[in-house]
């Protein structure tokens, strides 16, 4: 009996812990998905451009909305949230809008991309995350 809860737990060492040593793998985007997860304060920048069009995905945990900016460097895909959060806010974007956004720069897809933290149009701002990139619709820390 010993030697079968000893090699049982051989066993489970043996395999267990090569499986707890991997990183978790990320899953697809979503409103918190891939965006939430790769925002990065040391890559934060402002751009400035034109809405080229205003994009709504299907993700994990409902619809989010992203936008082509054409700025002076070419257009830049931006991911601003999900759909829901965007719906209730008072500044709403729309393709031909002059803006300023702040954000993350990050590489996504292989490409270029921007993970907004604040939206300037005219002078009304949309803030979408904190300085270190935790997401406005996420709510206050638990406790």
């Amino acid at each position: 009996m010993n030697r079968a809860l000893v090699a049982l737990a051989a066993a489970l060492v043996t395999f267990t812990l090569p499986a707890l040593a991997e990183p978790p793998k990320a899953g697809p985007p979503g409103p918190m998905g891939m965006a939430g997860r790769i925002f990065d304060p040391a890559t934060v920048q402002t751009v400035a451009g034109e809405v080229a069009d205003v994009k709504r995905f299907d993700g994990r945990r409902g619809e989010g909305v992203h936008l082509d900016l054409a700025t002076a460097e070419g257009t830049l895909p931006v991911h601003l949230g999900p759909a829901w959060f965007l719906e209730k806010q008072a500044v709403k974007i729309a393709k031909g809008d002059r803006v300023e956004v702040t954000g993350s720069r990050v590489t996504f897809g292989g490409k270029p991309a921007l993970v907004a933290q604040v939206v300037k149009k005219g002078d009304a701002t949309l803030t979408l995350r904190d300085a270190a990139g935790v997401p406005a619709w996420a709510g206050p820390p638990r406790r």
